[in-house]
């Protein structure tokens, strides 16, 4: 009965109002987000590949941050190609099934990465404050169950969310103030009350949102403690090093998805929850493998050799 009133009160097509209120602003934002999109997309591939093509960065690490590059690059794309046909031109619209798809996607991939970033930090940890152990920790096993757990958690949180969100009753109500379509978005629209709907959201946020943020804090602690003990400064700069990249990804994503979902769902700060929005979805996914190869010795010296046609990872050299 529900599911049938649904459908009678869902909209064929969904307005996405994005920028509409700042037309001169939307030409100047459809060219840097195309301009991110395509940095996003070659950064990242950068990455896959020459984690997969150097053995020497057939690492734990390296593992992760493969998963951390494909979710980027699934992320952004979930995202930016309807935020650039509307940017283009007058046409707002999205289909239903468009927005839809949109809503579970971008959800299970935004749960997934904060799962991804808390196990990227346990392998930090491992590996400087358990380094005698780190090979018996981190088992090859070990890492695609971290990461099927991810991927698996993040999925089961956006289905969840997800569905019980599109079961809301929107009596044709269609027109989004925003670029992308989102559950605090959609529970704007609903015509019934969402008590129920926000609880769910705050619960799920918790677990995927402060719970892995804490872990990461808790790790992070351990690790500048055993940092701090070590007495060669070479030593403990190299292992601030192998830490600092994953500290400014984890910094950027946490520090932007905290302000856009742990305020309530019918906040009026429409404006600047848009403006982070659109850091979090195409900037930052954008950044992460900068922060990356600019930072990490061993990516840069892997991708010269495979620029320079020295697969070493695979001629044995």
């Amino acid at each position: 009965m529900m599911m049938g009133m649904t459908n009678a009160s869902s909209p064929a097509v969904f307005v996405l109002l994005g920028f509409s209120a700042r037309p001169s602003l939307e030409p100047i934002l459809f060219i840097l987000v195309s301009i991110f999109y395509v940095v996003s997309i070659v950064g990242n591939s950068i990455i896959i590949l020459v984690s997969c093509m150097d053995v020497r960065l057939h690492t734990p690490m390296y593992f992760f941050l493969t998963n951390l590059s494909f979710l980027d690059l699934s992320f952004i794309t979930s995202i930016v190609p309807q935020l650039l046909v509307n940017l283009w031109g007058p046409q707002k619209t999205i289909s239903y099934g468009g927005c839809v798809a949109q809503f579970y996607v971008s959800h299970w991939l935004g749960a997934t990465e904060c799962l991804l970033l808390a196990v990227m930090a346990y392998d930090r940890y491992a590996a400087i404050c358990r380094p005698l152990h780190y090979t018996a920790i981190m088992q090859p096993q070990v890492c695609v169950g971290l990461a099927f757990t991810s991927w698996f958690g993040g999925l089961i949180t956006s289905i969840v969310g997800s569905t019980f969100t599109m079961l809301l009753p929107l009596c044709g109500k269609n027109r989004i103030d925003h670029f992308l379509c989102e559950m605090p978005l959609i529970l704007q629209l609903a015509c019934v009350d969402t008590s129920l709907n926000e609880l769910e959201m705050y619960l799920a946020s918790f677990v995927v949102v402060v719970l892995p943020l804490s872990l990461i804090l808790v790790s992070y602690g351990h690790i500048a403690r055993a940092v701090f003990k070590i007495k060669s400064v070479e030593v403990r700069r190299k292992a601030f090093n192998t830490c600092s990249s994953h500290v400014a990804v984890v910094s950027l994503f946490y520090g932007s998805i905290i302000f856009m979902y742990l305020q309530p769902a019918k906040s009026n700060s429409h404006e600047k929850g848009k403006f982070i929005a659109l850091f979090y979805t195409v900037v930052t996914p954008m950044l992460n493998p900068l922060i990356y190869t600019l930072r990490n010795k061993d990516v840069k010296r892997a991708l010269r050799h495979i620029l320079l046609g020295n697969c070493c990872g695979f001629s044995g050299k």
